[in-house]
């Protein structure tokens, strides 16, 4: 038999549904309005033409946003960037809201984890995070904005999609994906965490689920520390009654990752992420398969356990 029908029915046999679902659940804190439009198109909507792959940490210009986007691409893999240019940013924005089946749509892990959740019955989900005018109008209306979310503009990510088989220049997707950028500066400082935290006593949730540690990867080394530690503290004051879920997301600064393994990970209770995240926190923390600089294709079920059961041992809660 296929090695992975024995795994998937030994957790299907060691994963049970609780007897008694939530039915109060606190989310936050990264919320956004995506936007979502055909990767290719867009870079030939800005006049750009198939050159190097590279990855940039930090994009600064529509050049360096082809290096990124074309080197995702050529692998097939998720990932999301941050622009440093504010002005760059807006301008590239404004061509895609205008491209040809440009969508908007609820974006932020936290929202979007939200937005599903509500379409439970019996649920009752509050979200904390920076809601601005067209967020608001976008979400479901029974779920719970406290106060202190709103803003009066709304923060926008652009996700840049690509289909299997796909061509840009030479490179041809080998499976479809999506590559998502922005310039965001409440989520980048993840300043609704205090109110997310203030909010639950009033809530009283059964559940609590944290996404947006990655938001914070572009900022200064000493105020990005001194955050975590901040948001740290502020996860420990939390009943431990409560269980906690983390909501990972691409990054690529190994040491902000360590810190979120040492500092966040043995607070909480749960933690999603996919087989990119999964293979770099492996490189950060030098576990298993560290020295694989990427997955090729779809991952190994066998790596992935092994990645799995070393990042539980040595920092589950």
């Amino acid at each position: 038999r296929p090695v992975e029908e024995v795994v998937s029915e030994a957790w299907d046999s060691l994963i049970v549904a609780p007897r008694v679902g939530w039915t109060r659940v606190a989310v936050g804190v990264n919320a956004c309005v995506d936007v979502v439009v055909s990767g290719v198109g867009l870079l030939r909507a800005l006049s750009l033409v198939p050159g190097t792959s590279h990855d940039h940490e930090a994009m600064n210009s529509s050049e360096q946003l082809q290096d990124t986007f074309a080197h995702f691409m050529d692998r097939g893999a998720a990932a999301e960037r941050l622009f440093a240019d504010r002005d760059a940013f807006l301008s590239i924005a404004q061509t895609a809201s205008v491209q040809p089946g440009a969508k908007h749509f609820v974006g932020g892990n936290a929202a979007l984890i939200g937005h599903k959740m509500v379409t439970h019955s019996n649920l009752s989900v509050l979200l904390c995070g920076p809601v601005g005018p067209k967020l608001h109008e976008l979400l479901d209306d029974r779920i719970i904005v406290p106060p202190e979310s709103l803003q009066e503009v709304d923060e926008y990510h652009l996700i840049l999609e690509y289909q299997a088989g796909e061509s840009w220049g030479e490179i041809k997707a080998p499976q479809a994906n999506r590559f998502i950028f922005s310039h965001d500066v409440s989520n980048n400082e993840m300043n609704m965490m205090e109110a997310f935290v203030g909010s639950l006593e009033e809530f009283n949730p059964e559940l609590i689920v944290l996404s947006g540690l990655h938001m914070m990867e572009g900022q200064e080394k000493e105020m990005r520390e001194k955050r975590l530690q901040e948001i740290g503290l502020l996860i420990s004051e939390i009943s431990n009654e409560v269980p906690i879920h983390l909501e990972l997301a691409s990054m690529t600064d190994p040491a902000y990752m360590t810190d979120i393994l040492h500092q966040i990970l043995p607070i909480v209770n749960s933690v999603g992420l996919n087989e990119q995240e999964l293979l770099f926190i492996s490189q950060s923390g030098l576990g298993p398969y560290s020295s694989q600089a990427s997955w090729d294709g779809i991952p190994d079920v066998g790596k992935v356990s092994d990645i799995i059961f070393w990042m539980l041992q040595n920092y589950g809660r």
